[in-house]
């Protein structure tokens, strides 16, 4: 079981730039580059409402819980 991270694929959909994200959502574009190469071992609520709201989607669009 695990969790996959689809950050990079909502990304590309809205064409926006890893350093764009992290400068609008203030957090490192370091940070930004862990998760979304699905290397983060959590992800605070708070950041993920920020790439929802930035992003315009849900967290089910870059959140995947698979078997």
């Amino acid at each position: 079981m695990s969790i996959i991270i689809n950050l990079d694929v909502m990304m590309a959909k809205r064409k926006v730039r890893l350093g764009e994200l992290a400068k609008s959502i203030g957090i490192t574009e370091a940070n930004l580059s862990i998760l979304k190469n699905g290397k983060a071992k959590a992800i605070r609520l708070t950041t993920l409402n920020e790439i929802c709201n930035f992003l315009d989607c849900q967290p089910g669009d870059i959140l995947e819980f698979k078997q």
